[in-house]
C-alpha cells in the first residue's frame, strides 16, 4: 500500500483555501496564504507547505489574530516602505507593499520594506524570489519565538531567525537561499516528532541544557544555532534588524506576547531590495557575466548551488501536474478541515 497521496496542483490550493476559510480567514488573507503554501508544496518544501495549515488554524483558534483585518500602507517620501499588518498574517501586507518597494528600489537604487505588527509562519524565499523576478537582488529576515539558545547558553533567547537572499539570473532560476540560523527549522523538528524519528546530533538541548536527539525534549528545551558562535552572531543581527530597527518585537518579546498561546509568532519583518542597474553604474551585462562565471566555477567542480534541488522539484511537479504528500499528513489535513467546519 502506498504511503503517499497524489494531489494535483489545483487540489493543493483548493485544500489550502478550504481549510483557511473554514478556520476563519477572510478571502484576501486566504488567497495570499494559499498561494504561498502552494508555491512551497510544489517545490517539495514539506516543512513550509501544506503542513503549515496547522499553524494557521492554531493561530486563529488561539484567538490572537484577526483573519479579516486589512494591512495599512503608510505614506513615505524616502526609501523605506512601512506596512502595518494590524495583527494579521504577514503575507497580505507583503502583497500590498510589494509594488511600492519595487518602485522605490528602482528610484533610489536600494529600498527597504518593514512589515510591522504581523503574525508570521511562512518561508521567506517566495518573497525574495518575487523581487528577483523583477530584476532586483533581495534579502529578507524575521525573528520568531525564543526557542533557540545562543552559543554557550542553556535556554532559548533567540528565534529560528531565517535569512533569505535571491539574485536574479537572466533566463535561469535565480540564485536563492533561505535558511534558519538555528541548526534545524522548528517545523522540521515537528515533522521528526510526528514521524517518530530521532534528531541528528548537535541541533538541540533538553530543558536541563543537555544535548538531546528526542524531538519532544528539544521542543521542551531549546534548539541550537548552526556554526556555534558564528550562527549565534548572525541570529542576534537578525533580532536587531527585524526587531528594534523597525520598531518591532524581538523573539523574547514575541514569546512573552504569546503567553503560552499556540499558533504563529507575532513580530515584524524586514526586506531589503537592491537595483543592479544602479549599483553597477549601468554595466549590468558585464557584472551579470561575472556572477555567471562564479556560478559556473562552482557547479563545474561538482558543487551544488542552493535551491537547485528545489527548482528541480518545481520543474518535475509542474510537468507531471501533481505532488506527493505523506498519507498520514493528508489524513490529518482532512481531519483539520472537518474540525474547522465544525467550529
Amino acid at each position: 500500500m502506498s504511503e503517499t497521496v497524489k494531489l494535483s496542483l489545483d487540489e493543493i490550493r483548493d485544500l489550502s483555501l478550504s481549510i483557511l476559510t473554514k478556520s476563519g480567514f477572510g478571502p484576501d488573507h486566504a488567497v495570499a496564504i494559499a498561494d504561498t503554501l502552494t508555491t512551497c508544496q510544489i517545490d517539495d518544501c514539506q516543512s513550509h507547505g501544506l503542513f503549515r495549515l496547522f499553524m494557521c488554524a492554531d493561530t486563529i483558534k488561539a484567538g490572537q489574530i484577526d483573519g479579516h483585518v486589512e494591512p495599512v500602507l503608510e505614506p513615505s517620501d524616502n526609501a523605506v516602505v512601512r506596512v502595518n499588518a494590524q495583527g494579521g498574517m504577514s503575507l497580505l501586507a507583503f502583497e500590498k507593499a510589494l509594488p511600492v518597494l519595487i518602485e522605490k528600489t528602482r528610484t533610489h537604487g536600494i529600498a527597504a520594506m518593514a512589515i510591522n505588527r504581523c503574525f508570521h509562519f511562512s518561508a521567506l524565499w517566495p518573497e525574495v524570489e518575487r523581487l528577483s523576478s523583477a530584476g532586483l537582488a533581495a534579502m529578507a529576515m524575521v525573528p520568531s519565538h525564543s526557542w533557540v539558545a545562543p552559543a554557550g547558553g542553556t535556554r532559548g533567547s533567540l528565534g529560528t531567525n531565517p535569512l533569505a537572499f535571491s539574485w536574479p539570473r537572466r533566463g535561469k532560476d535565480p540564485f536563492t537561499f533561505d535558511f534558519a540560523t538555528s541548526a534545524f527549522a522548528r517545523g522540521e523538528i515537528e515533522l521528526y516528532r510526528r514521524a517518530g524519528k530521532p534528531l541528528p546530533e548537535g541541533v538541540a538541548i533538553d530543558k536541563y541544557g543537555n544535548p538531546t536527539t528526542d524531538p519532544q525534549a528539544a521542543m521542551d528545551g531549546a534548539m541550537l544555532t548552526f556554526g556555534s558562535y558564528k550562527g549565534s552572531a548572525l541570529s542576534i543581527m537578525i533580532e536587531l534588524l527585524a526587531g528594534p530597527l523597525i520598531d518591532d518585537l524581538t523573539s523574547l518579546e514575541s514569546m512573552e506576547y504569546a503567553d503560552g498561546a499556540g499558533g504563529a509568532p507575532y513580530h515584524g519583518e524586514i526586506l531589503l531590495a537592491f537595483d543592479p542597474a544602479q549599483f553597477s553604474g549601468g554595466r549590468v551585462d558585464e557584472n551579470d557575466a561575472r556572477a555567471e562565471r562564479l556560478f559556473t566555477d562552482i557547479t563545474d567542480q561538482g558543487a551544488r548551488l542552493p535551491s537547485q534541488r528545489r527548482f528541480a522539484a518545481r520543474a518535475r511537479n509542474t510537468e507531471r501536474g501533481y505532488v506527493e504528500i505523506a498519507k498520514t499528513l493528508h489524513g490529518d489535513l482532512q481531519a483539520l478541515a472537518e474540525q474547522a467546519q465544525a467550529r
